[in-house]
């Protein structure tokens, strides 16, 4: 079953039997071999009519009674989206469009997200989606409103994030845009942490995510953001096992590097991703970009070096912020996205640790900068005993300076 952080009332108890019921059907039907609700490897070999009435049928089968979002007609969104006008269009992606609509009824903009019936992958996803966003619940996933499985239409309907995305802000900045500041990016890496913990640590089975980049952290009106498009989630290992063997898929770059190599799924693969997003925050620069020098496309391999040198850390911080950010607290968040990033994942540090650090980073400015100024013995001090970095910081940050002394040692030893 799935735990939830909030509290339940008597009355909702039938409701709890039910996702909880729902939640065990989807394990045990992921560890079959055929006809598995959050792998659907047999889909593939269904012709279109076949798939299309096995999607109608799971829908049926798990959604009476469990499924929270609420079933929304076509000529609903059509009339929601003013008939998928182009003016209406947000964006598009692997899985299809994304519209802007109003529902009249609820009073709410949405976002409508068009499978593209041209593959079947997305029939995949979108049963993966709707099950799993009815269950799980947490500030920092995005809230599905609704699903509409209309003949041959797949659409889900969530709520309307009405600054987009953490790519259109940090990766896909227009001219008349400005530049994210330092504790909003602190902010928005949190929150996603918060997202990925809550899998990682409170589902219950876990969940892993798989496919944790810029583009799928949305953002509110405050920039709060939120974890959205779960096709690609798996449910973890249970029992004694220690990974879950799938299919490679995820997006080039933000893949763990022992989970392109083997197919074998953890939490740690997770973690890997998330470093990679938190560099992206850090430098402003993407994980892939070719249009760079070919030392510096790709992101990891540029900023490998770069962690063993103190004095180098400036160059990762990302230019557009224009020097406006406390040196002390470039250096703790890159320990973080270095501790992230280890190849070895069992190295790599829990999400509660990472947001706990997070925690930290993304407080009060001004208590971030008292810590960069000269100040008498005393101011100092008490300085350092107010705004003293918490554990999990602290092992970060020696972890990096332990891997810096022993590089630094070993050029020694070598020259």
């Amino acid at each position: 079953m799935f735990c939830f952080s909030c509290c339940m009332s008597s009355s909702d108890q039938d409701k709890i039997n039910q996702k909880n019921s729902l939640a065990k059907s989807i394990h045990q039907e992921q560890q079959k071999d055929t006809k598995s609700i959050a792998s659907f490897a047999n889909i593939s070999i269904k012709t279109d009519s076949s798939r299309r009435k096995y999607i109608v049928e799971e829908i049926e089968k798990y959604g009476k009674g469990n499924i929270s979002a609420q079933t929304i007609t076509y000529n609903d969104l059509s009339l929601a989206t003013n008939n998928f006008d182009s003016e209406c269009l947000l964006g598009e992606g692997g899985f299809g469009k994304v519209y802007k609509g109003h529902i009249e009824s609820k009073n709410i903009d949405v976002a409508v997200k068009q499978l593209d019936r041209n593959g079947f992958q997305g029939n995949r996803e979108f049963l993966v989606e709707v099950l799993l966003l009815s269950l799980l619940h947490h500030p920092n996933l995005v809230t599905l409103v609704g699903y509409c499985s209309d003949g041959d239409q797949r659409i889900l309907v969530y709520e309307f994030m009405s600054n987009g995305s953490l790519e259109d802000h940090l990766l896909e900045l227009g001219p008349e845009q400005k530049s994210l500041d330092w504790i909003t990016r602190m902010k928005i890496a949190e929150g996603a942490a918060r997202g990925l913990e809550y899998l990682h640590e409170t589902a219950n089975p876990l969940v892993i995510y798989r496919d944790f980049k810029a583009s799928n952290i949305l953002l509110d009106e405050n920039f709060n953001p939120k974890l959205s498009d779960f096709g690609l989630a798996k449910l973890g290992p249970t029992g004694d096992k220690t990974h879950v063997s799938t299919r490679v898929m995820g997006t080039y770059g933000y893949c763990a590097p022992e989970y392109a190599s083997t197919g074998q799924l953890t939490t740690k693969s997770d973690v890997y991703s998330f470093g990679v997003v938190f560099l992206e925050i850090i430098t402003g620069r993407r994980v892939i970009d070719n249009s760079l020098p070919s030392e510096e496309q790709n992101l990891v391999v540029w900023a490998t070096p770069l962690f063993r040198d103190k004095t180098k850390f400036h160059l990762m911080a990302d230019p557009s912020m224009g020097g406006d950010y406390p040196m002390k607290a470039l250096y703790q968040a890159l320990a973080i996205a270095a501790m992230c990033l280890q190849e070895e994942a069992s190295t790599r540090p829990l999400m509660s640790d990472v947001v706990t650090a997070l925690e930290f980073l993304s407080g009060n400015k001004k208590k971030l900068d008292a810590e960069d100024k000269d100040e008498d013995e005393d101011e100092k001090k008490a300085a350092e005993e107010t705004f003293k970095s918490p554990p999990a910081l602290q092992s970060f940050t020696s972890r990096l300076e332990r891997a810096e002394s022993h590089d630094t040692n070993g050029v020694r030893e070598r020259d």
